[in-house]
């Protein structure tokens, strides 16, 4: 994937791992999650990685985020170098440009805070002007919550309005990229498909750029224009997602098509 209007882009990237002896006298070794892999993410642009369990999706996504240091490689957002060895408030740039929602509702919303400090958090955190707890009201309606829900608890909310919850978290500040991180697969079937239909629509309103990983193609296929699908931390096939799903040219992407569980939108 390449091209002029590029938002995001990886180059060379590889992450290893040290892996301590198995005995006091061994030497240690090292594993790798990621190897030189590149990847352009177009602006406006939907994006989805699939791949088996270990294959590096999340370790791709980490990197691209600078949530984690490469071993190797180079990423650059909107033209900038993204340094994740950086300190936290030299970042504040790429966090205002980006949010992220986790795989697990119940896990990643903090149970001590009200709902109007967690969705708010990156307000405060980025130092974004402006009326903090209307944009935060207001973004509790956007993604179909009441405002009133602000003052309750997460332990208050199923694990659909949970999600719906970080998901108000991650565009509060009105990032241009969006990332999800298998953020339906915790979900039940007709959850799934309403949070679904929400971040599909978020995307268009708002002209949201977007990275999904996700074991589900029935996700991907709702969801995102191309497709990067990974194997033993590589790119092995990449493509319009039409064309990848339906025509497949890598032996490993048939099976993997032929295995992964499809949504069901009925």
């Amino acid at each position: 994937m390449s091209g002029d209007d590029v938002l995001l882009r990886g180059r060379g990237l590889t992450r290893r791992h040290r892996v301590p002896a198995a005995t006091p006298f061994g030497r240690s070794g090292s594993t790798t999650a990621l190897a030189d892999t590149d990847i352009d993410v177009r602006a406006g642009s939907a994006v989805g990685v699939i791949g088996e369990s270990g294959s590096g999706k999340t370790t791709l996504v980490r990197l691209l985020l600078g949530l984690d240091i490469p071993t190797a490689g180079t990423v650059e957002f909107d033209g900038r170098a993204v340094d994740a060895a950086a300190r936290a408030r030299e970042l504040h740039w790429l966090r205002r440009a980006t949010g992220i929602v986790f795989q697990d509702p119940y896990a990643s919303l903090d149970p001590r805070m009200s709902v109007g400090r967690i969705v708010g958090e990156p307000l405060w955190a980025l130092g974004i002007d402006g009326d903090r707890r209307a944009r935060v009201r207001e973004v509790l309606g956007e993604v179909g919550l009441e405002a009133d829900m602000a003052d309750r608890f997460p332990h208050e909310f199923s694990g659909g309005q949970r999600q719906r919850i970080a998901l108000a978290r991650a565009i509060v500040h009105r990032p241009r990229l969006l990332v999800g991180d298998e953020p339906l697969s915790a979900l039940d079937v007709t959850v799934r498909a309403q949070i679904l239909e929400l971040i599909g629509a978020l995307r268009a309103q708002q002209g949201l750029t977007l990275l999904m990983v996700s074991h589900d193609i029935g996700v991907v296929q709702s969801l995102c224009d191309e497709v990067v699908v990974m194997k033993d931390g590589r790119i092995v096939e990449e493509g319009p997602t039409e064309k990848v799903l339906l025509q497949p040219q890598v032996a490993y992407t048939r099976r993997l098509l032929a295995s992964i569980p499809v949504i069901d939108r009925g």
